[in-house]
This record gives C-alpha cells, sequence and structure tokens, in this order.
C-alpha cells in the first residue's frame, strides 16, 4: 500500500494474547466489519485502516517486509525472529516470563550443569543465544508445543519455556532454574511505513493508548456542601486533583468529578461519606486520552 493515509495491522489470528489484543482493537474503536474466524484480511469501520489475521510468530517478519505497516505481537516473538522494526508502544498486558526449568529431582543448580544438555523449546533462536551469551553448548531442540513434558519423555533434559504464574511448571514436576527475557505485548512497526504514514500510525496508538490508560481507572462523581470541599479534596487522589464545579442548587452545593484506581474505590466511598460526599456515582472508563 502506498497511500500514506491507509494502514494495515497485524494482529494473532490465535494464542493466549490473541483474544485480549482483539478485545483491545475493539475498545480503541477500531471495529471490525467483516472479521470471521476464517478470515485473513478484515476491514473496519475506518476505510483507512485493515487488519490482517497472523500467527504472532509471522507478525515480526510481516511488518518487516511491508505485509504491514504495524502490527501487535509479544516481545519474546519479535526477539525469537530477530526481524528488523521499530518497537511502538508497549501496551502492558499479556506479560509472560521465558525461563529455563527443569525436572525437580535434577541434579543441575546453575546453568553450567547443562553443559551438553538437550533443551527443548518453541524459541530455538532466542534459546540458542542466550546459552552462547552463558558460553555454554547445548544441543536445542525445537519443539510445537507440550514444552513441558519432554523432559519426562526422555526428549530433552531442560526446557525453555513462557510462564505466567509458574503454577504449570509446578504442576509438571518442573523447577525454575533463571530467567531469559520478561516479556509483554508490543506495537511493532515498519521502519519505512513509520515515517511515510506517520500521522495515520500516530492515530492507531493513540486510541490503543486510550484504552490502556483506562485500564483499572474509573470515575467518580459526587455532590457536596462547599465548606465540605477541603476534606474530600484531602481524601480524594484523583489524576491532578478533582474538578470541581458549581451546582444549580439553594444548598450550597458543588459537584466533585474525578478519575481514581478502581482498586481504591471501595474504601474511598466510605471515607467520602464520611467527609460530607452525597449523591456518589461511580462509572468505568473505556478510554483516557492526555
Amino acid at each position: 500500500m502506498t497511500d500514506p493515509t491507509r494502514i494495515r495491522l497485524a494482529i494473532p489470528n490465535k494464542g493466549r494474547i490473541a483474544q485480549p489484543i482483539r478485545d483491545l482493537v475493539e475498545k480503541s474503536g477500531i471495529h471490525l466489519i467483516d472479521g470471521g474466524e476464517r478470515k485473513l484480511i478484515a476491514k473496519t469501520v475506518d476505510p483507512e485502516i485493515e487488519v490482517l489475521f497472523a500467527r504472532p510468530i509471522d507478525i515480526p517478519e510481516y511488518v518487516a517486509n511491508g505485509a504491514a505497516d504495524i502490527g501487535i505481537t509479544g516481545r519474546d516473538m519479535v526477539m525469537e525472529r530477530g526481524s528488523i522494526v521499530d518497537e511502538l508502544l508497549d501496551l502492558k498486558m499479556g506479560g509472560a516470563t521465558l525461563v529455563v526449568a527443569v525436572p525437580e529431582d535434577a541434579k543441575v543448580e546453575g546453568y553450567a550443569d547443562l553443559a551438553g544438555a538437550k533443551v527443548a523449546t518453541e524459541f530455538p533462536t532466542i534459546t540458542k543465544t542466550f546459552f552462547e551469551n552463558q558460553g555454554i553448548s547445548i544441543s536445542v531442540v525445537p519443539v510445537g508445543g507440550a514444552c513441558e513434558a519432554t523432559p519426562y519423555l526422555g526428549i530433552a533434559d531442560a526446557i525453555v519455556d513462557l510462564t505466567s504464574t509458574g503454577t504449570t511448571l509446578q504442576t509438571n514436576r518442573l523447577r525454575i532454574l533463571g530467567e531469559v527475557l520478561r516479556s509483554s505485548t508490543l506495537v511493532i512497526a515498519n521502519p519505512v511505513s513509520r515515517t511515510e504514514k506517520q500521522e495515520k500510525i500516530q492515530e492507531v496508538l493513540l486510541a490503543l493508548e486510550s484504552v490502556v490508560r483506562a485500564k483499572g481507572q474509573c470515575y467518580i462523581m459526587m455532590n457536596a456542601h462547599r465548606d465540605a470541599l477541603p476534606e474530600i479534596e484531602s481524601v480524594l487522589p484523583g489524576l491532578g486533583g478533582p474538578t470541581v464545579m458549581d451546582v444549580a442548587s439553594r444548598e450550597g452545593l458543588v459537584a466533585v468529578h474525578a478519575v481514581v484506581k478502581e482498586e481504591c474505590v471501595y474504601q474511598l466511598i466510605t471515607q467520602l461519606k464520611r467527609a460530607g460526599a452525597r449523591d456518589i456515582l461511580v462509572m468505568s472508563i473505556e478510554r483516557m486520552i492526555p
């Protein structure tokens, strides 16, 4: 595509981050209008944006070679491919850690004990580079899934795999030897597209970032007598302070609005009531634009 106002966005068609990313795109206002399960390319409500569905591991290369202008995938996928792309935004979602793990009863205390070992992984490039940097020679065993089973099938002595909580590793009687890298979900761009289609790409970034900013935040509104305002302001942890407006009332009321962290609301409401607030409303926020 040569039109600087048109872009193609690549997102995962499957995997653990596929649905969260699709939800993010929808919440940002880039609604798909023909994105069926078997669709490769879907149009959106914005005629200048189309969405390409691809395997997460393929997205870095699609972006690098210009098949897509921007893409959303994991940092681990970008590093595994080694594609030349620009990282534009960390979406702070889909966090996971790539770790080295061994059977619980393995006589392995450190990486040096794995010299000459077979290491199974879905990330052969990252794994090879990691152990080379440690000065340790290993044999990489590429697998397409169920990596945690390979030590007990006699396929490998250790694994390099993603984990979020470590529960799956524990269930499979594996212990973590160390971290390889920490991954999260990134927005990446083709370097040429980033320059030639800067305005449109920036528009998409703003939309996506506004959803990320709103996560975990809520909007709280209340009325109060003006003389209660100092105490209310003292307990209200708003972003940049609350907004205060006069209310058309003979009671001398003001309306107080603020954005607060959702986790604080439960205790905050009690404190606000004690401070003199009333008619309190709490609303969710879909997008926040700085």
